[in-house]
């Protein structure tokens, strides 16, 4: 199994930026995918679920309705859309799922700063 994420960087606040994560070595398509985020310092917390074909979605309370958490089972990818971006919202980001047990991407970085 294998997450790797992208599309990660600098971002002005209120700005947009789309994370992509590209997996294999699973059915992708018989799994849910999650995203969380590392900020310095601070604990992993979880941010977006989406369930294995897409029909049901939650999000945690600090990004609901600025993010969503589409996915495209024919290509692999899962993707996080970011929009309204905060500085509160820099961090590193994780791509998870559970097959057997917990895998996690290598992290992209997203910096929200002016």
């Amino acid at each position: 199994v294998q997450l790797v994420e992208s599309g990660g960087g600098l971002v002005q606040p209120g700005g947009s930026l789309r994370l992509s994560c590209a997996a294999s070595g699973f059915t992708f398509s018989r799994y849910a995918m999650n995203w969380y985020r590392q900020a310095q310092g601070k604990e992993r917390e979880f941010i977006a679920h989406i369930t294995n074909v897409g029909y049901g979605t939650n999000y945690a309370e600090s990004v609901k309705d600025r993010f969503t958490i589409p996915r495209d089972n024919a290509d692999n990818t899962v993707y996080l859309q970011m929009s309204r971006l905060k500085p509160e919202d820099t961090a590193v980001y994780y791509c998870h799922t559970r097959y057997y047990r917990d895998y996690w991407g290598q992290g992209t970085q997203v910096t929200v700063s002016s």
